[in-house]
């Protein structure tokens, strides 16, 4: 039988929809960057070189 998560676990459901991420590179290496959508300002990087995107973060392109 399938029970549900408790509600303090951290775990995200679905997409993260005040967030966008966009392809760089750092020293010729790829990586992303987090951006926020409401201010635009950058939030975080991946170190280079990324291998893999942010989880459930659309991409800008």
């Amino acid at each position: 039988m399938a029970v549900n998560k408790p509600t303090g676990d951290n775990a995200r459901k679905g997409a993260v929809k005040k967030r966008s991420q966009l392809p760089g590179r750092i020293q010729g290496e790829p990586t992303f960057t987090k951006r926020s959508r409401e201010t635009g300002e950058f939030l975080s990087q991946k170190k280079a070189p990324a291998k893999k995107k942010y989880k459930g973060v659309r991409t800008e392109r």
